[in-house]
């Protein structure tokens, strides 16, 4: 449980990189194509934007990357010239989860907030029927709380099953509440894993496809690709292009 407080950096799900020689291009317009060709495909719920990585230490120039997210599914997307050659890369990394002590201590404080809130409700209904007794409050002001908590947890457990996709939605975006809320409440199904193989496929394939379509518009194909995919505990090896395109 305490490795939930641990940053971490993001787990590299994949990466590979392509090679055309005596090829130039431009970054922002391949970016473009990609980003057009992902709308094409109806491809829900990834969040596209252009972000600047430096090459080196603070005063290096700096390289546009292509980035998309998608909940904790993570894509940095490159197209660069490298002298007289140019290259392609697509990195894909899983967002670690890590619940920060702050908002560990928001949480707590909300649920301390709300047991004295029923402490006061419970207090005020024997009050208005006329039974004067602080006890008794106490005594089920702990039988409210825990049916409250019990209750909060089903939903939570249970959001989509119920139905309440925008409530899943909302918690996941959730600083405060979000992370807790993946960690230790939302149900990892046969779906959810399904559907992440499927945004890490469709994105690799169409970065791929559109270098392919590029580089074969000029008689150029992709001379070297290296993959690593190191959660299958692979090495950087060199593998040959989908298309060769003479």
């Amino acid at each position: 449980m305490f490795e939930s407080f641990k940053r971490k950096k993001a787990e590299v799900i994949e990466h590979w990189i392509s090679f055309a020689e005596d090829f130039q291009f431009s970054s922002s317009e391949f970016y473009t194509d990609v980003e057009t060709e992902i709308k094409r495909r109806e491809v829900p719920g990834l969040e596209m934007t252009r972000i600047d990585f430096s090459e080196g230490g603070l005063l290096s120039d700096k390289r546009v990357y292509l980035r998309m997210i998608r909940e904790r599914l993570l894509f940095d997307i490159c197209a660069a010239p490298f002298g007289s050659r140019f290259f392609f890369s697509c990195r894909m990394a899983e967002i670690p989860i890590v619940v920060q002590l702050w908002q560990l201590a928001l949480v707590l404080g909300g649920f301390f907030a709300l047991t004295v809130g029923l402490f006061m409700l419970t207090l005020f209904a024997f009050r208005f029927i006329g039974f004067f007794s602080t006890f008794f409050a106490l005594l089920c002001t702990p039988f409210m709380f825990i049916l409250s908590l019990a209750a909060v947890v089903y939903v939570l457990r249970n959001a989509i099953a119920l139905g309440l996709k925008d409530l899943d939605a909302t918690l996941i975006k959730s600083p405060i509440v979000g992370p807790m809320y993946e960690l230790w409440f939302r149900k990892e199904t046969y779906y959810r894993i399904d559907t992440r193989l499927m945004y890490l496929d469709t994105v690799s394939n169409v970065v791929k496809k559109l270098a392919e379509e590029v580089t074969g518009a000029k008689g150029i194909k992709l001379t070297r690709q290296y993959e690593h995919a190191p959660i299958l505990g692979e090495l950087y090896k060199p593998v040959q292009p989908r298309l060769e395109i003479k």
